[in-house]
């Protein structure tokens, strides 16, 4: 029988039912004294059953740690534990949690090291990292053992980074009383099981991880918890060249076999051309704009290496004259430079990798997805630095490449997934197989592809160009291509940096429409004979640029009708005559060009 919830520690369903889903204004993380609605009814939903194993999913940013600690200070008042211990993915993340456990009155030892042997009484427990406990998961054990344990695993699904990390993290907490598994992305990449997280087959026979409570993204961006994101997606133009001397060129976003998609990626990402500067200018434009609005807003560049790293910094530097903030390792240098960029009013940080998980700078508000990596896990919780809500009204600004594998991410951002570890495919006569594992499979081939590409060929990226290409915004797309630091740019870049959710929107479809009423215009002031080159072009080249345009055109006017594609593609093709678009002439293409033209322009 479970014990009673004392009056005033925990608040039940109808206290739930009254309390605000987000923090009141700007409580400090991990000392509000009134829980979220979230938090309280998984508190409730743990005390229910009281489990030795609880898995807790709650999407980046909305206080998973808060809840966590509220959870050890129950267990602990109840005499349910004694000691407790926290395992978290790096160095810093481990001060992080003591320092929000001391605010809980929690104390937590981050500096304890193996060769300690065990901690002194005047802790109430270790913070430790996951690699820790891989090399001496024996000395974990007898600690655990020691007395009645609260396990803590933050982002657990790390614990099955390595089947040797897996072992050891059962074999150190298997004794423990209780566990609290946390994640803000229940899912991996790999088959790896999860330590201590149950599976079952679901009607297909997914052997599927089983989630005690889950809080999205979707219910918590409903709920103020956390922010929208807005996506700036930037196109243009990549030039590089092999060893042989071969110049390659391409555009991002344009239909490329993957490995010239990745060499146009790294292109575009290569600090001495022209899209960085370009993405960063604008990026610190959009800065400006929220800073308005919320005075220390800070941003976030996301780099490859080192070099990219400072490379970024160097150029924000000449950009602002301010000086920037770079991360470049997981070391307690590191972690000071982040404690000092939070607590500040400074600019930007630049980070290599590290910050994309865990780290709470909630000030960050603009980031620059500048960086290769593309798994889901990896851009889920790099989004998830910049989500984090502290009044209604911000929204979260992120710069990415036009790059197919993230688009497809950016735009299932709120699909809620559990960890499968396989899945009987549809090609495969019953046979198992992990559709994340598929997926990451196939893109270490186009990386091997790739290597095996610039292995023969030395790399060098030429030149690289910025088009602003759109918007990504609730699952909808706004805006055209636009070139950098035109009004057409600023009219997305420029949109304040406090509104609520629907003004956003209307917002986008408002600076969608001028965006063609200048297009319009600019064309009727056009003369109607202007010259006409002595060389002429190939007609292919013709059809596809009336295509994209028709295409892009479509696009806007479904927006501003609520009609899909489809229909307005098969209205423009009875009021205009003429076959389907592939086989349409220019001259089709142009009447359909010119009618939505006419509409957008008056409306």
């Amino acid at each position: 029988m479970s014990t009673p919830i004392p009056s005033g520690h925990l608040a039940g369903t109808s206290a739930a039912e009254h309390l605000s889903p987000a923090f009141p204004e700007r409580a400090a993380w991990g000392t509000a004294s009134k829980l979220r609605a979230w938090q309280a009814e998984a508190l409730e939903a743990y005390f229910e059953r009281q489990p030795r194993d609880f898995l807790a999913a709650a999407t980046p940013g909305a206080g998973k740690t808060t809840f966590a600690l509220r959870l050890a200070a129950e267990l602990r008042a109840r005499r349910e534990i004694d000691r407790i211990t926290v395992v978290a993915p790096t160095e810093h993340l481990k001060r992080q949690w003591a320092d929000a456990a001391a605010r809980a009155g929690i104390r937590l030892d981050p500096s304890f090291k193996n060769s300690h042997g065990g901690y002194g009484r005047h802790f109430h427990g270790v913070a430790v990292t996951y690699a820790q406990v891989a090399t001496r998961a024996a000395l974990h054990r007898e600690l655990t053992m020691s007395g009645r344990t609260l396990v803590i695993l933050d982002e657990v699904h790390h614990g099955g980074d390595a089947l040797s990390w897996g072992d050891a993290i059962r074999e150190a907490f298997e004794p423990a009383t209780r566990r609290l598994s946390l994640t803000g992305t229940p899912f991996r990449s790999d088959t790896a099981p999860i330590p201590f997280v149950r599976y079952a087959p679901d009607e297909q026979g997914i052997r599927t991880s089983l989630t005690d409570y889950n809080y999205g993204y979707g219910r918590a961006l409903g709920d103020g918890v956390v922010r929208p994101v807005l996506f700036m997606v930037y196109a243009g133009h990549m030039k590089w060249r092999t060893r042989a001397g071969d110049e390659m060129e391409a555009k991002l976003g344009e239909g490329n076999t993957k490995d010239i998609t990745s060499q146009a990626w790294r292109t575009a990402l290569e600090p001495t051309g022209e899209w960085i500067p370009a993405v960063l200018r604008a990026a610190d434009k959009r800065l400006s704009e929220v800073r308005h609005s919320i005075p220390d807003a800070g941003g976030l560049v996301i780099a490859t290496d080192h070099y990219a790293a400072r490379s970024y910094a160097r150029i924000l530097e000449d950009l602002t004259g301010d000086e920037v903030t770079v991360v470049l390792s997981d070391e307690k240098e590191a972690s000071d430079r982040i404690e000092a960029f939070s607590t500040s009013t400074s600019r930007w940080m630049v980070a290599v990798r590290m910050v994309s998980e865990g780290v709470d700078v909630p000030r960050l508000a603009v980031g620059v997805y500048a960086t290769s990596a593309a798994t889901p896990l990896f851009f889920a919780q790099a989004i998830g630095r910049f989500v984090r809500a502290r009044r209604r009204g911000e929204t979260a600004s992120v710069f990415l490449p036009n790059v197919p594998q993230l688009m497809a991410l950016a735009s299932q951002l709120e699909l809620e997934r559990d960890h499968a570890l396989d899945r009987i495919g549809e090609d495969e006569e019953g046979d198992l197989y992990n559709p994340e594992d598929a997926m990451i499979a196939a893109a270490n081939r186009d990386e091997k592809a790739s290597e095996t590409l610039t292995g023969e060929f030395a790399f060098q990226a030429l030149d690289s160009q910025a088009t602003f290409d759109r918007v990504v915004y609730d699952g909808h797309e706004f805006g055209t291509l636009a070139e950098p630091g035109s009004d057409e740019e600023y009219d997305f870049i420029g949109i304040p940096g406090l509104l609520e959710p629907e003004q956003v929107s209307e917002l986008l479809r408002q600076r969608q429409a001028r965006q063609a009423r200048r297009a319009f215009e600019r064309r009727k002031s056009k003369p109607e004979n202007e010259p006409t080159a002595d060389e002429p072009v190939a007609l292919y080249r013709t059809l596809k640029e009336q295509r994209t345009l028709l295409n892009s055109l479509v696009g806007m006017w479904a927006k501003l009708s609520g009609e899909p594609h489809g229909i307005v593609h098969a209205e423009l093709r009875r009021l205009c005559g003429g076959p389907a678009v592939p086989q349409a002439s220019v001259t089709q293409l142009q009447a359909r060009i010119e009618l939505l033209r006419k509409r957008l322009g008056s409306h």
